[in-house]
């Protein structure tokens, strides 16, 4: 097995996470979580939504949380950027990155930002100008690229669609998200060929939620097959308001175990993390759905495993 030496995790959870939580973390403990994960040796931080907040009332206090933070140098801190009132807001706010969004699938795509996926890519491009024009780079999701919770699964060339148009808007990055976590290596593989054949690895990242138990053998597959970006949240924690039965982004943690036993350098030390783990378990008042802090929790209980 071919593997690279290093690889970068952008951590999601203080927007993807928390996005999609029912409890309403209070405005200074988000500030407080992102401060956390800013002493674990993570490199990349999305901190916020800059999304209406009728539609994500989680993250309604983005200004105040991104002035309010402690930023620390070498770190990018992203958010998410639905249209240009909301970039005016994020620069306002200082942001170094802006994440762009819609789907592959034309259903989602619909139900997520009430758009056809056509009628999406204009949006998206005033944004991408107008964040270069501020001197920030942007990233770009495509959500459902493997199955969607309406139309079934996804076919390759209808992400390879999109992707095209993105790139055309040169965005830095794509992350490619298996939103409803439906995936497996065998999809991951045709996925990345059809994409692979046309642009080099470096321009995508992987966004696996973990529903069915697969987003680490997705990630393995994936690394084979020269992705050395991936997404990933604290705890395990988000999924997608716009669809169902979507459960949490594969945990950091348990990310960072995986890569830590094969070898495979990511410069974050594993017990911040974990600290940062329990500082939401502590404030959203449940247990998070990570391996690593099921041990912990043992461990702490004193329970053999």
């Amino acid at each position: 097995m071919h593997l690279p030496k290093h690889v970068t995790l952008k951590e999601v959870g203080p927007r993807d996470g928390l996005q999609n939580e029912k409890v309403h973390m209070a405005t200074a403990d988000k500030v407080q979580l992102v401060d956390l994960l800013s002493q674990t040796g993570l490199n990349y931080i999305e901190v916020t939504s800059f999304v209406h907040p009728k539609w994500i009332p989680q993250l309604a206090d983005a200004v105040e949380v991104l002035q309010a933070i402690k930023r620390e140098k070498d770190i990018t801190y992203a958010a998410l950027i639905p249209n240009l009132r909301g970039l005016e807001r994020a620069l306002q706010a200082n942001i170094d990155e802006a994440s762009v969004f819609m789907s592959a699938s034309e259903s989602h795509n619909q139900n997520n930002i009430n758009k056809t996926v056509t009628e999406t890519f204009p949006v998206l491009e005033e944004v991408v100008l107008g964040a270069k024009a501020a001197g920030k780079r942007v990233r770009g999701y495509i959500s459902t690229v493997i199955g969607c919770p309406y139309e079934g699964y996804i076919q390759p060339e209808q992400v390879l669609r999109v992707a095209d148009k993105l790139l055309e808007m040169d965005v830095a990055e794509i992350s490619l998200g298996d939103t409803i976590g439906v995936g497996v290596p065998t999809q991951v593989e045709r996925l990345l060929e059809e994409l692979l054949k046309r642009y080099p690895a470096e321009k995508f990242a992987m966004h696996f939620h973990d529903t069915r138990g697969t987003a680490l053998t997705n990630i393995v597959k994936s690394l084979e097959m020269g992705i050395t970006k991936f997404d990933s949240a604290l705890g395990g924690l988000g999924g997608c308001p716009y669809a169902k039965g979507a459960s949490g982004n594969v945990a950091t943690e348990d990310l960072l175990y995986l890569f830590d036993e094969m070898g495979i350098h990511t410069g974050i030390e594993m017990n911040a993390v974990l600290e940062a783990a329990t500082f939401v378990e502590k404030k959203l008042g449940k247990p998070v759905a990570s391996k690593q802090m099921a041990i912990v929790r043992n461990e702490r209980s004193g329970q053999a495993l």
